[in-house]
């Protein structure tokens, strides 16, 4: 089954938008199965959203379009659609009543351009938006299918897993099964991850499997995929190159899903131990503690932490020695152990841990050039420092080490 993305707005290609909208919906159909071919990014130009939707429909079994579809004279994507497929515009009186109860709410002035949100193409299928006042349109031509989405990007979402979901189902239902699972991993690089642990995937691939390694900044996924004839038949065929990966690799793959974060496990491992956590931070600025806190229910087992940015905060809220940092420098194993031990005691937490190090771009020297940090843990009586050696880059220093970065460590 294949897949074309269109997305339409002058504002993507010109960069005041970030183009989230067309990696979710990638993601959201190659899960169900489809492979997608091709991602278009267009201008609001009625000639240009003709000719790729013409396009797309020699090629495609679905296209999924979004944006120009709201009440400015720039939106055009209906009128585009509505043209193509040689059809009236009708005016939808459940999507009117709708969007007049929602500027009632809100106390706004109802416009002739809200007015004309509810007219749609009189050959299409409403794909009605809770969300928003923007409907989403369904289309069949030839075999194919169109839906033509708003670029809000929750209203998008929204009709996807509601309105196209439910179409999926029952047009595509039955062609291809897929299976997918997201491996992920911390602490190792792409590299070593592929050749040296995981290995020659050969065998597996022949079987119709594929691998995909993602890295970031917050580690590497693995992406291990394959379809068959049926949920229970690709999950079979997938089984054995994911029990391959976990046997190679299994020290470094902290947990399956593909927006699964290391601080939720981190949380589940501290809520089964029934342990507590409290962070100090120096060159992450917060950014440990934000990383916890994200996780709902964290106040569990996170009691505090403390940015100590400066030596004197270091020295007075944490107990550093003066000494040491006069000696070793404040970026050093020595101050990362006692920032550890220190907020541990300030919170009366079961662990501490401390991050201290040169965020850049300036600051660096030979020995401990831009990218050095010093983690420091201290765990029921154990005591010890790690050194990382990250980027050249301040905001990937920061938030590196909070989310098991890749950077070379060494005790």
């Amino acid at each position: 089954m294949k897949a074309h993305i269109i997305s339409i707005g002058n504002e993507l290609l010109i960069g005041d938008t970030i183009n989230t909208n067309a990696s979710w919906i990638g993601r959201f159909l190659t899960e169900r199965g489809f492979h997608v071919e091709e991602v278009r990014t267009i201008t609001d130009d009625y000639e240009h959203i003709i000719g790729s939707l013409h396009h797309a429909f020699e090629q495609a079994d679905l296209i999924i379009s979004t944006g120009g579809l709201g009440p400015t004279h720039d939106d055009v994507t209906k009128k585009a659609v509505a043209d193509m497929f040689n059809s009236e515009m009708i005016l939808n009186d459940e999507v009117l009543e709708f969007i007049r109860e929602i500027f009632r709410r809100r106390g706004l002035h109802f416009t002739r351009s809200n007015k004309d949100q509810a007219m749609v193409p009189k050959v299409c299928e409403v794909l009605f938006n809770r969300k928003g006042t923007a409907p989403g349109m369904w289309f069949e031509k030839n075999g194919s299918y169109l839906a033509v989405l708003p670029g809000v990007p929750h209203e998008m979402r929204h009709l996807m897993e509601t309105g196209v979901e439910q179409k999926i189902h029952d047009h595509f239902s039955g062609k291809q099964f897929r299976a997918t699972r997201y491996l992920r991993t911390a602490g190792v690089s792409e590299s070593s991850l592929s050749d040296e642990l995981v290995g020659d995937l050969g065998k597996f691939i022949r079987n119709g499997n594929g691998i995909a390694y993602l890295p970031s900044p917050s580690g590497v996924t693995i992406r291990a995929s394959t379809n068959g004839t049926s949920t229970e038949d690709a999950e079979s065929r997938l089984k054995p190159l994911v029990d391959h990966i976990h046997a190679r690799a299994g020290a470094y793959i902290f947990g399956e899903g593909r927006d699964l974060e290391l601080s939720e496990v981190l949380g589940q491992v501290l809520n089964r131990k029934n342990l507590t956590l409290a962070a100090a931070e120096s060159c992450t600025g917060g950014l440990l503690c934000n990383e916890i806190t994200d996780i709902p229910g964290s106040s569990a087992y996170f009691t505090g932490g403390v940015i100590a940015y400066s030596n004197q905060v270091k020295i007075n809220e944490l107990g550093v020695s003066e000494k040491d940092i006069q000696t070793f420098g404040a970026v050093s194993k020595q101050v990362s152990l006692q920032m550890a031990k220190g907020v541990a005691e300030k919170f009366n937490s079961d662990i501490g841990v401390s991050t201290t190090g040169i965020a850049g771009p300036e600051g660096g020297t030979k020995e401990k050039p831009v990218g050095t940090v010093w983690m420091g843990f201290y765990i029921d009586g154990q005591h010890f420092a790690l050194q990382a050696r990250f980027t050249n880059d301040r905001l990937i220093n920061k938030g590196a080490d909070c989310n098991g970065s890749t950077g070379n460590i060494t005790p």
